[in-house]
């Protein structure tokens, strides 16, 4: 039997939902940017199509220099404004804003499945940690608003330069966390996918008076002024190393507040280990949305005499991964497909992960496992070149292009080792990273071993997170540029003393010091 996009979860359907909703974000053929505190017809919509099936939905509206300048101009201004006005009512419009946001949650994960391609499950755990993790915040705010004596908003709005695979629990919750604590919002819509999920969030957010700008543009037009505008207070920024080291160098000069978050080629290693079946969880979980994660772990260093158990599960976990169209059910009742993921974010991105598997096989890798693409669920017919099937190559050569960097997509590598220092080398290959983990029975082992990982967080016999609500969290080397955010670190990060006499040295990376919370 034939699969079908289930009723009521189209692209037109969810769009027209998403008119109704916003009429004033959302024009029948374009979305509006939300510019000097209202939503305009500014900047070209782009050409964009969806990962899910390769059919044409309205692209992000791009504004040029001017417009971005413009808007950088208003966002100080209200800045100004909104850090006059008590927290009593920050938080009051915060906690109106997250429950409007809840009251259209489906709606919200709905665009994050047709935009970026997430499974309904990861769609819908997307939206609940970004409005779990705010009410934590709004419940801790005030003693937050008091660490270290009395703080007080920055001297301008914070700039929001994120990426496509998180809309809603890293952007929008790290938005409504910067608005909390006293500052105004800046943010550019990711170019790759996300922005008709952030243009709905945003509408909402305008709708409890926030005081929130929204633009879409080409980094290479827009870029400088959202990261060195006068008057911005602070830069918040999520992306790969290459445009990471140009924020931070277009900042260099400024000394301004900045938490960049960048790549890192996290690692499992596996070393007198025998606990296979936990192991096998892990690596099931450790799939979800095809590794387009940050905190994702493309590659495990092995002890050899480990090998031969480690490939039996690794192969098991790797047989019975289900993949594909995340809307397609066989019955009109029935429900959405449990699936570990769906599309990659774009074609060009499932072509790219395929030549990185050739180009490992071609200079001596041995291939592990490749799935086939038509093991996945598809409509009869569909386009499926933004699907990615998964792969996993064991000793990639020295000069192959993933060797010292993340895929960002379901392709992995192993790499077998016979020391401890040979397994640490391995695992710091990418000069520092965000997460990292440690499979062993030996605690002794994993006590001596996980200080010499360079990763921010380091965890035995489980995988680590970003995490949630009071855990911090940061990165280690070029993974991070910064202050560290999560947790009071968050609201530290964008906050500063109100006592203007007392100098604090924030927990980050920062050009003349680095500092770390404790583990």
């Amino acid at each position: 039997m034939s699969l079908r996009v289930k009723p009521g979860t189209s692209w037109d359907e969810v769009y027209a939902r998403c008119v109704r909703a916003a009429p004033e974000a959302f024009q029948a053929d374009r979305l509006n940017n939300l510019e000097r505190g209202e939503w305009l017809a500014s900047g070209t919509p782009g050409e964009h199509t969806t990962p899910v099936d390769g059919s044409a939905i309205p692209g992000p509206p791009r504004v040029g220099a001017e417009d971005a300048a413009t808007a950088v101009g208003w966002a100080c201004a209200e800045h100004r404004a909104w850090q006059r006005v008590d927290l009593d009512e920050r938080r009051a419009r915060v906690s109106a804003a997250v429950d409007a946001l809840e009251a259209h949650r489906e709606l919200l994960a709905l665009l994050l499945v047709w935009e970026i391609g997430k499974p309904w499950r990861l769609a819908l755990a997307d939206v609940d940690r970004c409005l779990d993790g705010v009410r934590w915040y709004v419940g801790e705010i005030e003693r937050q608003m008091e660490l270290g004596g009395r703080r007080k908003p920055l001297d301008g709005p914070v700039s929001n330069i994120a990426s496509w695979n998180y809309p809603m629990s890293v952007q929008v919750h790290a938005e409504l966390v910067q608005l909390l604590a006293g500052n105004a919002v800046i943010a550019k819509t990711p170019s790759q996918g996300g922005f008709h999920c952030l243009t709905l969030a945003h509408a909402l957010m305008r709708r409890c008076d926030l005081p929130v700008t929204l633009i879409s543009g080409v980094g290479s037009q827009i870029g400088s002024s959202l990261i060195r505008g006068e008057g911005l207070g602070a830069l918040a920024f999520v992306g790969g190393r290459s445009n990471g080291r140009k924020a931070a160098a277009e900042l260099a000069d400024t000394g301004r507040r900045h938490m960049i978050e960048q790549e890192g080629l996290n690692a499992w290693g596996i070393w007198d280990f025998s606990q296979w079946d936990v192991l096998a969880k892990h690596l099931r979980k450790g799939y979800e949305y095809g590794k387009q994660r940050c905190t994702a772990y493309p590659r495990f260093v092995v002890q050899r005499r480990l090998f031969p158990q480690f490939l039996e599960t690794y192969l098991g976990v790797a047989a019975d991964l289900r993949f594909g169209h995340p809307l397609a059910v066989d019955q009109p009742d029935d429900d959405l497909p449990e699936l570990d993921f769906g599309p990659v974010i774009h074609a060009a991105k499932a072509a790219e992960l395929a030549r990185y598997y050739e180009e490992a096989l071609q200079g001596g890798a041995v291939p592990l496992h490749h799935s086939a693409l038509e093991a996945g669920r598809f409509l009869d017919g569909q386009d499926t070149g933004a699907y990615a099937a998964p792969a996993a190559v064991l000793a990639p050569p020295a000069n192959w292009a993933l060797r010292h960097r993340e895929p960002f997509g379901p392709l992995d590598s192993v790499v077998i080792v016979d020391s401890e220092s040979e397994l640490l080398a391995e695992m710091n290959a990418s000069n520092g990273s965000l997460v990292a983990s440690i499979a062993t029975d030996d605690q002794a082992f994993a006590d001596r071993v996980a200080p010499e990982v360079r990763a921010f967080k380091v965890g035995v016999n489980a995988p680590r997170s970003r995490g949630d609500r009071e855990e911090p969290f940061g990165g280690v080397g070029a993974s991070w540029k910064g202050a560290f955010v999560g947790g009071d670190l968050l609201v530290q990060a964008v906050t500063q003393p109100a006592d203007a006499g007392v100098h604090e040295l924030l927990y980050g990376n920062f050009p003349d010091y680095s500092q770390y919370p404790p583990r």
